[in-house]
């Protein structure tokens, strides 16, 4: 599927806001409703919309931190990149898990309460993780910009 003006404003719309109403949306992008629907359905089938998610505010659910964490493995061999990532998906207040090129093999964002709470998650989960060799963590001061909408040309 090759995306065209009309899939690209769609996909903007509904990246702003994903309870938008179908007779809005098709408003919004100069759609009929029934072909606006369709190309709804074809985005999501197509892969191109992912899910539909509600974005929680974390001060407001008593997680405001954010603590950058890098991991670094004592081998990068296949079995041990497969046990660690499978383990940290199993950490609820892991986020986001990148495997990284450079000094250390992953990057993880986990949301924390205080910093009581990652000395916990640092000492019951973190340095508990298959094949941890150092872990290097930084403390978020301050949120400046944060996106879930990507930039679609």
């Amino acid at each position: 599927m090759q995306l065209d003006k009309y899939d690209r404003a769609i996909l903007e719309a509904l990246q702003e806001d994903g309870r938008i109403s179908n007779v809005q949306l098709a408003a919004r992008v100069n759609l009929s409703e029934s072909a606006c629907l369709r190309r709804v359905r074809a985005l999501e089938d197509e892969g191109y919309i992912d899910r539909y998610v509600a974005l929680v505010n974390q001060s407001r659910v008593g997680l405001g931190g954010n603590v950058l964490v890098h991991i670094g493995l004592h081998r990068e061999e296949q079995s041990e990149l497969a046990a660690f990532e499978a383990a940290v998906r199993n950490i609820p207040e892991v986020m986001e898990c990148y495997l990284m090129t450079g000094e250390f093999d992953y990057l993880l964002r986990v949301v924390v309460a205080d910093m009581a709470d990652f000395e916990r998650i640092h000492k019951e989960a973190l340095t508990r993780l298959p094949g941890v060799a150092r872990v290097n963590s930084s403390v978020a001061i301050r949120t400046v910009q944060k996106k879930t909408e990507l930039p679609l040309r």
